[in-house]
């Protein structure tokens, strides 16, 4: 090998987006406890609670998707739209659910207490979840390699 040959590579291929293969796997982990959520919310405030379970799991869904969206784009376009699109696009999102809250809460299918607990607790714990599979490496950005077929431990 010359030191002009490229030498052979271990990179997934470009076409695999590290941000939408991580939001992929983080929906793919909620579909593990979405029925807990819903059964609690069934549980403690009947159909409504469940009903609100699941309302707060489709905003986290896509909450999850629309990140990975922004940051796709702003990956593909310069360091600087990536910086905004984390930044800004934190901020947008965020705000787009306290809109949505506030439009759904009079509603009479609505009960804020399951849907705050699903929106916080699932947010919060798919990250955590998420973390321990995410590879802080530039050789494989996104999973870990062999995490996507290892199931959701």
């Amino acid at each position: 090998m010359t030191a002009t040959d490229t030498p052979p590579t271990v990179l997934p291929p470009a076409t695999i987006a590290p941000e939408a293969e991580v939001a992929r796997d983080l929906l793919r982990r909620m579909v593990w406890v979405a029925p807990a959520f819903v059964l609690a919310g069934l549980i403690g405030w009947g159909v409504a609670g469940a009903l609100s379970a699941l309302f707060a799991l489709a905003l986290v869904a896509a909450n999850f998707a629309a990140a990975a969206a922004l940051m796709g784009w702003g990956a593909r376009t310069s360091p600087t739209a990536l910086g905004i699109a984390v930044l800004g696009g934190y901020v947008v999102r965020l705000s787009v659910v306290l809109g949505v809250l506030w439009m759904v809460q009079d509603l009479s299918w609505v009960e804020m207490v399951p849907l705050g607990i699903t929106l916080v607790a699932t947010h919060l714990g798919l990250l955590l979840w998420e973390a321990k599979y995410v590879s802080l490496s530039l050789a494989f950005p996104g999973l870990k390699p062999g995490t996507h077929t290892e199931g959701s431990k």
